[in-house]
This record gives structure tokens, sequence and C-alpha cells, in this order.
């Protein structure tokens, strides 16, 4: 279809939803296990949660103002372009396309294939491996959900639209129920108590080779670096609230609706998270001791023993619901986590395909990429984004992309809202029916915090963190190779054009 126009489809509800549903994946249901080990301190577990939403809440109110003045598909690659140019906002595209967007589908897309394994064992089993990479069968279910999304999501925006809709207001009630039972049961198990005696008191515990643990205390500078890099485990699970923006095209009065939904999701996000993790406090010991060789057989006392730090696979939703629920409560968190993970991917593979048919519009990208199809929605874009991310199902790597996908979503959240800073200069007649709440305060805070994080995790966790430096400057000869040349050659057709005229 020749049409390259996105037709505006969804309200402030939806696009709140989007927000929601887009950061609620399957992080909060594990990730608070590592966070324990490096902290092991209620306190500071449930400080770091909190820094965490108040970090994503100031970078939402400050991408409010942003997405107000330009409400267009694409959304922070157009932010980016407008305040820093083609190469710049280039390298971000490239960087979402190669690994923080379809990384992250990946990533969920296996986590869903992990969870549907507590139904169906067999899945676990390897049908396919090419030396230490093995291919179960979980990753031929997060591939056929990630295919399954994308097929719904083609036929038109209504589709993704009912399916974010469900998913996403089913886990919210869902946490909301499980947040209210698990606290009213903590105050009755008593480790509220245990938990919150010398709440302050940071202690970092390490899993020994042999099953024995190591815990030392830390000091006011272990303590800083240790709350700096753990901290990315809870911002992995609060992030692709940006993913909004991308879909600011298909938003009705998206000046209005678009800072506001920004806002909402990221708010009601914050809550339940914080608010999860008290509900564990109170279900589970922080501290807790490794389970020994063999399969993790939930019981009372295996479940108490293992505790929060030490919970089997890093689920800690799992231990806090068995507590509450019994032997059930395995196959309801599976099953809250694969609802969970499908409405997350379903925002994400929505989303991230105006951002390609964005960039593809500006020339940054396949030129198919600007193609509607019949059902009004970017159809090349979405699942040429689908197949990279089914790749990356395969390829037995997602654990490292996400850290990657985090660290490079930190850096261009940074772009971005110094972009802010900058169009402020030169865009100041711009129309901006909504300017940033608290500037320049807030949006330099976001900075700082979010300057601090990344070099404190290219400090002590590089390992992590270069492939995804390396992959962003990777994209600079990508640029320069495929795509100014191109623009080059278009401009010398334009001059030779207007001579003829």
């Amino acid at each position: 279809m020749s049409e390259t126009q996105l037709k505006k489809s969804l309200g402030l509800v939806d696009a709140t939803f989007l927000v929601a549903g887009s950061m609620i994946g399957s992080g909060i249901f594990i990730v608070s296990s590592d966070m324990a080990k490096d902290l092991g301190s209620s306190g500071w577990l449930l400080f770091t949660w909190i820094l965490t939403g108040v970090i994503t809440l100031f970078g939402a109110l400050s991408y409010g103002e942003l997405a107000a003045m330009f409400p267009k598909a694409g959304g922070q690659f157009v932010y980016i372009q407008k305040a820093f140019g083609k190469l710049t906002a280039f390298l971000y595209g490239w960087t979402v396309f190669t690994v923080i967007q379809t990384g992250v589908i990946a990533a969920v897309g296996v986590a869903f294939g992990k969870f549907a394994g507590v139904f169906f064992p067999s899945l676990f089993t390897t049908f396919f491996s090419i030396g230490e990479l093995n291919i179960t069968y979980v990753n031929l279910v997060g591939a056929f959900s990630i295919l399954l999304l994308t097929f719904l999501n083609s036929r038109g925006i209504q589709y993704g639209k009912i399916v974010q809709l469900f998913f996403t207001g089913s886990k919210l009630i869902a946490l909301f129920l499980l947040i209210v039972v698990g606290v009213y049961i903590g105050y009755e198990l008593g480790f509220f108590e245990e938990n919150f005696t010398n709440a302050w008191e940071a202690k970092k515990t390490v899993l020994n080779e042999d099953n024995t643990t190591t815990v030392t205390s830390l000091g006011t500078i272990a303590l800083m670096i240790a709350l700096s890099t753990t901290i990315i485990n809870s911002l992995f699970s609060s992030d692709a609230w940006n993913n909004v923006t991308f879909i600011a095209g298909e938003i009705r009065n998206p000046e209005r609706n678009l800072p506001r939904s920004l806002f909402l999701g990221t708010f009601i996000v914050t809550i339940l998270y914080v608010l999860a993790n008290v509900a564990y406090l109170g279900l589970l010991p922080l501290q807790g001791t490794p389970p020994g060789d063999g399969v993790f057989m939930y019981t009372k006392e295996t479940v108490e023993s293992a505790g929060i730090q030490f919970a089997s696979q890093g689920r800690v939703g799992t231990s806090a619901a068995y507590m509450m629920f019994g032997d059930i409560a395995n196959y309801l968190m599976a099953g809250l986590i694969m609802v969970s993970t499908f409405g997350c991917n379903n925002g994400i593979i929505m989303a991230g395909s105006r951002l390609f048919y964005a960039m593809s519009k500006e020339g940054l990208f396949f030129r198919k990429a600007t193609a509607i199809n019949r059902f009004g929605v970017p159809g090349w874009a979405m699942w040429a984004q689908s197949i990279w991310a089914i790749i990356l199902c395969f390829s037995g790597s997602y654990e490292i992309l996400i850290k990657f996908a985090t660290f490079g979503s930190m850096v261009f959240y940074i772009v971005t809202i110094a972009g802010l800073f900058k169009l402020r200069r030169t865009m100041a007649d711009h129309p901006r029916p909504y300017k940033a709440f608290g500037y320049p305060v807030i949006p330099i805070l976001y900075i700082v915090f979010a300057v601090l994080i990344c070099i404190s995790l290219t400090v002590f966790t590089f390992s992590d963190t270069a492939g995804s430096i390396i992959l962003v400057l990777l994209g600079i000869p990508v640029y320069f190779i495929f795509f100014k040349k191109k623009e080059n050659d278009d401009d010398r057709l334009l001059d030779d054009k207007l001579i003829q005229d």
C-alpha cells in the first residue's frame, strides 16, 4: 500500500496502559534476589527501588515537553534528531534496532518460554546444539510468541490495543492483589520485624564455588558502588517507559495525552514495584542460605531457608507466592509472569516498529519500512524487527543483551534530556503545549543520576558495558558507509534537477 500516514486511534487510557504494560515484564518477580545479595539490607533494597522510581519519573517528566513539541511517530528518535542531527539520531536508532528494542523483545520472549516450561517441563529439552550453545524448545516458544504478537499487531492497531488493554489490566490487578494479600499475611508471619531490624546494615553476600557464602559489611564507599551497580537490575525492570513516544503519531491529542500518560504510567508502576518488595520482605527473610545441589523442592522450610537472596532460580515472586498459596504457587506465578511478559512484548513490538518507520522516512533505515499496510500500520518495519528479535532468541546471549540494552538506554536517555536544554535555546519560539515539570532542576538531576550510574557501571562492571559502547560506536562507520553517502547522492540529484529547471 502506498499510504505512509498513520491514523490516530489511541486515547489517554490506551497510552497509559502502553507505558505501564511495556514496563512490567518478568523483572519485578526476579531481580530483587540479586539486589538482596548485593545490598543485604531491607532499607537499602527499598531505597534502591524508590530511587529507580524517582529517576524514571524524572525522565518521564522531562520527556513530556519533548513529546508535546514533536508528537510524531518515532518519538525519542525525532527529539534526538531535532537537537543533535542525523548522525546522533541514527546511532540511537541503530542501537535500538540491534539490541535495545529487539534484544529486550528476545529476552522477554524467552522468559515467556521459560515460565511456560513450568507447565510443560519437556520444553527445557535441547533439540539443537553447536558447541556450548544449546537451543531448547523454550527458545522456540519464545520465538513463536514474538511471531504471534507481530502477526496480531500487523493486522491493525485495534488488535494491538485490545491485547495491551487486556494483558496490562490483568497483570496490574493480579500484582495489586498479590501485594495486598502478601502484606496482610506478612504481618502474621513476622518477617517484617526480622527484616527491618538493623534495616540499614548493608552487607554483600557472595556465593562461592563450594556453595558456601562470604558476607562482607559495606562501608560508605563500597555501599555507593554497590548501589550504583545493582540499580541496573531495577532500572531494567522499569525500562521501556519511553516506548509510548514512538507511537505518538497514533495518539489522539498527543500534546496533552503523551505527557500525562508518561507520568501516570511510570507513577503507577513505581508504586506497585515498591509495594511488591514490601510484600516480599513480609513473606520471606531477606538473608538466606544457598540450597544444596539438585532440584529445589518447594516446602515452607526450604523457601524460608533460601530467603530472598537465594530464592530458587532467583524467582522471588514464586517463593513469596508459595508462602501465601502453598504448592499451587509455582503455577500461579508462572501463569502471571506469562501474562505479564506477553503483554510487555505486545507493547514493545507495537511501539518499536513506529520508530523504524520514522527512521526510514528520514532515509536512515530500509526504504520499505515507510510502507503502511492495508491495516494502517507499518507492517514491513514490524516484521523486520520481529525477524532480528527471533534471531537473538536463538543466539543464547539474551542475558548479556539485557545488560547491553539497559546501559545503552541510559546513555541515550542522557542524550535526549540534554537535547531538551539545547532545544530551549535553538527552538525557543517553538510551541510548547507542556513544559517540563521542575525545569531545569529535575532534568539536571536526572542527567546527574544517570551519568553517575553509567560511569560506575563502566568502571566497576566494564565487561558488561564494553559491548554496548562498542556497538554504539560501530554505528558510526555504518552511517557514513551506507546512509551518509546515500544522503549526499540524493542531494546531488536534487541540485542537478534544480539546475535543469
